[in-house]
């Protein structure tokens, strides 16, 4: 694979079983992601961009095609072995937030890194203060806002230093002042990590923001205008 590329989609398909024998849900995907790019995947709902993001990361296998993620070929691995790659390269943002309500913010954000056997609190501190939540270290998620919640999100997905992150309708949860305000951290997080950034919108604003945009119609690439 080109090192200059950080995802190398070929021929990609899902299909799923359905009463009148099985149903397409992506069909044709073929695209590269340069490294250190930011891309949007948009489309209406049901055009599949949720399925995609889901096969790039490896937590869905495709009925046909190839995706190379970080230099590795994601389906020639097992599962174990998708979940370790996904461990070294990958962080995730999700539209719910996805911390574990019983840690702190620290101990979420600390979480990562000790799975990987690494040291954490003074790393995860570090990056809480970065998102702007040094003082809300010991706070549980239920007593945090939407914005700090998103915010802790985004500390534990950086903390790692990933080379790639996946967000999936990062202000989805949000309203639009604590949206932008959570994006422009993304963003410059992105920025300073030299993080490949690839998320699903619906946002016409947030797209925008990237550097490139993935249409998805009806489960297919729309072709670059």
């Amino acid at each position: 694979m080109d090192s200059n590329n950080s995802i190398v989609v070929k021929g990609l398909g899902k299909r799923v079983a359905d009463a009148g024998g099985s149903l397409s849900i992506l069909e044709g995907i073929d695209f590269t992601v340069a490294a250190g790019s930011a891309v949007a995947i948009t489309g209406s709902s049901g055009s599949g961009k949720s399925t995609l993001l889901g096969l790039l990361a490896g937590l869905d296998v495709p009925s046909v095609g190839s995706v190379h993620l970080a230099g590795q070929d994601l389906f020639a691995l097992d599962e174990d072995g998708r979940a370790r790659l996904r461990a070294n390269h990958v962080g995730f943002v999700f539209q719910s937030f996805q911390l574990l309500p019983n840690l702190t913010a620290l101990e979420n954000v600390m979480l990562p890194l000790e799975l990987a056997g690494q040291s954490a609190r003074e790393a995860a501190q570090a990056m809480l203060e970065r998102v702007g939540l040094g003082a809300r270290l010991h706070h549980y998620p239920r007593t945090l806002s939407g914005g700090e919640q998103q915010r802790v999100s985004l500390a534990r997905a950086f903390v790692v230093q990933p080379d790639l992150l996946f967000a999936d309708e990062p202000t989805g949860s949000l309203d639009a002042a604590t949206g932008v305000t959570v994006i422009d951290l993304m963003f410059d997080l992105h920025r300073e990590h030299g993080t490949t950034l690839v998320l699903v919108t619906h946002d016409p604003q947030l797209a925008a923001r990237c550097g490139r945009q993935l249409v998805l119609a009806a489960g297919r690439m729309v072709p670059d205008a």
